[in-house]
């Protein structure tokens, strides 16, 4: 017997009327059914997203609460649903991930059967953190590490928790977007302008329609006062004119102009909202393109109208341009096939544990075929002035520590050196360390001194999702600008006993 919890709500299976779950937030009238699984953490969370999904006219299928997981996790019942005919996207709330290989192989399951995965990963600070752990006993890695995860199984993921039911209501329309280049339809100009804006920040592009489509527009509305040759595409009393809705949609959809059309729903629109609704709704099988709706004003009843009709529609700006965002990235991701690692085991027992010095770090990468440097070990100003001139040519002089790792903060970095200057500039050096850092160092390394190349970082992470090489934009000012990328690896088998943690 398998068991989900416990401390759980239990599940609902809204496809086939199936109840598992004593839970207060099942008191509602109208449950609406679509092609959306959620699964959470959280059994309060859960009730959360399946109200407001009712409110906004958001169809799902299933809802399952983990909670603890004692048995049954997250993994599991994405790998379900997965396989689930009525669920089209899988939406998640996560506050740990208890097992990243079943939850990587889960999530490329997913993507392969064409079902995108949205995750909503709590934790992100250090409070948040602490309040996971207390929650459930999760054990929250770093979030970085999240990120590359969900990159590299081609999760979306979402920035907001209102985002975990904004990019799934878009994404179950199965519409793809194949470009950045977006329509945005208004009546109302200062509403097109706010989208219009949150898109351009987000590295969409708004061009003002070609020739043939303005001229197809103008068309549509002779005699009014529209213009027409700039984007916004502003059409006077459209939604009090479901003829001219019609028309401009389907100009806009035919355009090789946009991949995607944003319509504004104006407060002009409110008086009959039904053939607003109706009038998007007839123009849906004429393309394949996203057609996503913004609100402008409060009316929760036009948006999930609108939403039920197959228009996913949203209160905010910046919620449609989250739309729009997830629908480019998910068409984007291809699923890679499963590597299967060739690599030989490299036994690192011999080493030290905790922090190595540079020249235990560079034994350690020549162990697997990394390329250094020439250099010698010293400790006196004669022994810098003959590795100097063993090695020929200009040299490098830094300290060798374990404890300080950032040398030339502490000035323990000197490059351009000679036989003649190094000795002396030793002497300085152990001086200036001392005087900034508080220990004088005893050991140093010269090194032959290379150029014309491209620094770069490259490190290691290992926490609970596992380990992690990040590359990146090197240098003094690798911290400050941060420029990198992390790739989660698989895991690797060892070689004796368990290798020190670096």
């Amino acid at each position: 017997m398998r068991i989900l919890g416990p401390n759980t709500i239990g599940l609902v299976n809204l496809t086939d009327n199936i109840v598992l779950s004593a839970t207060g937030a099942l008191e509602m009238d109208h449950f609406p059914v679509g092609g959306i699984g959620v699964v959470s953490q959280s059994g309060g969370i859960l009730g959360s997203l399946l109200s407001r999904a009712s409110a906004r006219g958001i169809g799902l299928s299933k809802l399952i609460s983990t909670s603890n997981e004692v048995d049954l996790e997250l993994a599991d019942f994405i790998d379900h649903l997965a396989d689930d005919e009525a669920t089209k996207v899988i939406a998640l709330y996560i506050e740990t991930v208890r097992n990243p290989q079943k939850f990587r192989a889960a999530a490329l399951k997913a993507a392969r059967n064409g079902k995108p995965v949205v995750a909503f990963k709590i934790g992100r600070s250090e409070a948040g953190a602490k309040a996971a752990v207390s929650h459930t006993g999760a054990l929250a890695g770093a979030d970085r590490m999240y990120d590359a995860l969900f990159k590299q199984v081609g999760v979306i993921r979402a920035q907001t928790f209102g985002d975990l039911l904004d990019i799934p209501a878009a994404l179950v329309t199965g519409r793809k977007l194949r470009g950045n280049r977006v329509a945005i339809l208004t009546s109302t100009g200062g509403a097109g302008t706010l989208v219009s804006d949150d898109l351009g920040m987000a590295g969409f592009d708004t061009p003002p329609p070609d020739a043939a489509t303005a001229e197809a527009l103008r068309a549509l509305q002779t005699g009014a006062p529209a213009v027409l040759d700039r984007n916004p595409i502003d059409v006077t009393l459209a939604g009090l004119k479901p003829e001219l809705l019609r028309g401009a949609i389907n100009v806009l959809l035919q355009s090789p102009t946009y991949d995607a059309l944003t319509i504004i729903v104006g407060s002009s629109s409110l008086a009959m909202p039904e053939l607003m609704a109706g009038a998007i709704q007839d123009c849906l099988p004429n393309s394949d393109k996203p057609i996503i709706a913004y609100v402008s004003p409060h009316a929760p009843e036009v948006g999930a109208l609108l939403t039920e009709r197959g228009v996913p529609a949203f209160a905010a700006a910046e919620s449609c341009t989250a739309a729009l965002r997830a629908m480019l990235n998910a068409g984007r991701f291809q699923a890679p096939a499963e590597a299967v690692s060739k690599a030989t085991p490299v036994a690192v027992d011999d080493l030290p544990s905790g922090s190595l010095d540079e020249a235990q770090a560079k034994q350690l990468f020549t162990r697997f075929g990394v390329t250094c440097a020439a250099e010698r070990i010293v400790t006196s100003p004669a022994q810098a002035e003959a590795a100097a001139r063993e090695l020929g040519g200009r040299v490098v002089l830094k300290i060798l520590s374990s404890e300080i790792t950032h040398k030339t903060e502490v000035g323990g970095v000197a490059v351009n050196l000679t036989p003649e200057t190094v000795g002396a500039r030793l002497t300085t050096m152990a001086a200036d360390v001392e005087a900034r850092a508080g220990v004088r160092p005893q050991r140093f390394l010269v090194q032959e001194m290379v150029g014309a190349g491209t620094e770069l970082i490259l490190g290691m992470h290992r926490d609970a999702l596992g380990t992690a090489i990040l590359l990146g934009m090197g240098g003094v000012t690798a911290e400050l600008f941060k420029d990198t990328t992390m790739r989660l690896l698989p895991p690797m088998p060892r070689v004796g006993s368990a290798a020190p943690t670096r």
